[in-house]
């Protein structure tokens, strides 16, 4: 009986280590070794190893301009999400309305579009013949940060306002009672119970846009680097690989500050707050108390997220001063390189197809590894590192996967340079992250008493996952794929390196447009931008209709 259950337990302990080792496997073979291939070679100049590589670029005033840029708009962007974000946070999240549901969903698309189709936007909308032309924007930093703010306000929405809404409301309404007024309220009971949530979304936020690779190449022209710009300049413009492998090294610490700090936060948030089956009720909303609320996230969905988008559209509809179609029509005719919009969008959707079950199976893996709640210390430690180490691609240049796999997976038995699979590759790896994060907090806020007691009860590991877990992460899978699909099917950075000339994906050929002359490539390329940004916010849309109630963040 003894050898039997020990049997059982052994069996058990080699099933989890399997279910990590393959995601982990897989990260280490497409993630860390073309990164750490690449940061090598930087270190080595075909005799010997090196530092000169460090002592070359940090001499540089432009790689400081460069470090001193990325820092300065990641703070400043963030800083302003949070602002703004918070506010729509209340609103979508604990106050209900008709149309909730349809504002949450426009609200996180700007998050899934493509970086290179959000500079397109705030690009068309600043230059001198645009909208807001008037203003002299264009190609400022202030053009950069407000792309920045687009891109990442809604993580502070979603991040904060699903936290929020389980947040007991009666210690804010005792202290109202008590004669607090509302500002004092939210000063001193709700800001600080929502301190893991504001840490959690502002490290997030941080973390994106402090690589927004994308933005800073369409917005920033020569004039603004960050340092995934430069690292692109540095590798493929003059081939200087010991100072990208310098600066490579310089983001990754950057980097794994903000995911230490995400990473505290996340568990702070798991502590302070155990999830429940159901969220508070929300309360009708009421004009004369939720004004400001109303007042600053219309402006935010109105001027911020709906402005550039409809300047896109309308921008999409005109060719040379009149308004026309012939930019949606060329969409099957203009070719670049001999491969059209249509042609380019469905290798998109084949290759987005292709990551999204990757990064589904894997992401499912990690997370139901990281989400046990192991006894020892050691066991918790290793489980955190393995969720950190898959939060990791969150950061880390794209530039830096891509030209690894250039240089990496270059000789058999791993010779996938001409390969299909390796676009998809790198694009899971991009997904992979966000699967985690959306599917781990709906599996920790599972009761562990429920899963003891099915265990107590003798049921096999497997019939305990289908009975507890898998209804839970069922409900998680939906939201996971949507931001997943629509994450893949807008990956620019790595792509932009892996794409063959005749066969791109849609945000690669939109950026090979835009920087063509003439009008008919660049409407052709406002057209796409529409197109990708209309399959992103259906995909959010429908994803966002399947969003459990009990997910609390990415």
């Amino acid at each position: 009986m003894d050898g039997g259950g020990q049997l059982t337990r052994l069996g058990r302990r080699a099933g989890w280590a399997l279910a990590a080792l393959i995601p982990a496997a897989f990260l280490v073979l497409f993630f860390a070794w073309p990164t750490a291939t690449l940061v090598s070679r930087g270190f080595h100049d075909g005799t010997a190893w090196t530092l000169d590589g460090f002592a070359q670029v940090f001499e540089s005033r432009r790689t400081w301009r460069a470090i001193w840029f990325t820092l300065w708009s990641a703070t400043t962007a963030t800083v302003l999400c949070l602002l703004l974000g918070l506010p729509g946070a209340y609103l979508l999240y604990r106050t209900r309305f008709p149309g909730r549901d349809v504002l949450r969903a426009v609200v996180t698309i700007p998050f899934v579009l493509p970086t290179v189709v959000v500079g397109v936007a705030f690009g068309s909308l600043l230059r001198p013949d645009g909208l807001l032309g008037f203003l002299g924007l264009g190609g400022t930093p202030v053009a950069i940060v407000a792309a920045m703010v687009f891109f990442n306000v809604s993580i502070v929405v979603r991040t904060v306002g699903t936290f929020w809404a389980r947040l007991d409301p009666r210690t804010a309404q005792a202290a109202a009672t008590l004669g607090a007024a509302p500002l004092r309220v939210l000063r001193t009971v709700t800001l600080p119970t929502l301190a893991p949530a504001l840490l959690s979304a502002a490290s997030l936020v941080f973390l994106f846009t402090a690589s927004s690779y994308g933005i800073v190449m369409v917005l920033g022209r020569t004039e603004y680097s960050t340092i995934e710009t430069e690292i692109w300049f540095l590798t493929t413009q003059l081939l200087d690989l010991p100072s990208a492998a310098a600066l490579s090294i310089t983001q990754l610490v950057i980097v794994t500050i903000a995911l230490w700090l995400s990473g505290r936060a996340q568990t702070r948030m798991t502590r302070a707050l155990r999830l429940q089956p159901d969220v508070a009720d929300a309360s009708p909303i009421v004009l004369r108390r939720d004004w400001p609320a109303i007042v600053l996230t219309g402006l935010v969905a109105i001027v911020l997220i709906g402005l550039p988008l409809a300047n896109l559209l309308w921008r999409a509809l005109h060719l040379r001063g009149r308004l026309t179609v012939d930019n949606f029509v060329s969409l099957a005719s203009h070719e670049v390189f001999g491969t059209s919009v249509w042609q380019a969008l469905r290798t998109s959707l084949l290759t987005a197809v292709v990551a999204t079950a990757i990064a589904l199976t894997l992401g499912v893996l990690v997370a139901l590894v990281a989400s046990r709640r192991p006894r020892r210390a050691a066991g918790r430690t290793a489980l955190g590192a393995l969720e950190s180490l898959f939060l990791l691609p969150l950061g880390v240049s794209s530039v830096t996967v891509g030209f690894g796999y250039l240089i990496t997976l270059n000789r058999p038995p791993l010779d996938l340079r001409s390969s299909i699979i390796l676009i998809p590759i790198a694009q899971a790896v991009v997904a992979l992250p966000l699967v985690v994060r959306t599917l781990l907090p709906t599996l920790r806020a599972i009761d562990p008493r429920q899963l003891e007691a099915a265990a107590t009860l003798g049921s096999a590991p497997f019939t305990v996952f289908r009975r507890v877990e898998l209804p839970h992460l069922r409900r998680a899978l939906g939201l996971a794929t949507g931001f997943a699909f629509a994450t893949s099917l807008g990956e620019f950075g790595a792509t932009s390196f892996l794409a063959r000339p005749d066969n791109p994906t849609l945000p690669v050929l939109i950026f090979r447009l835009f920087g063509r002359p003439g009008a008919e490539s660049y409407g052709t390329a406002l057209a796409a931008s529409v197109l990708l940004a209309v399959l992103a916010g259906v995909t959010m849309a429908l994803a966002e209709r399947m969003r459990p109630k009990e997910v609390a963040s990415w």
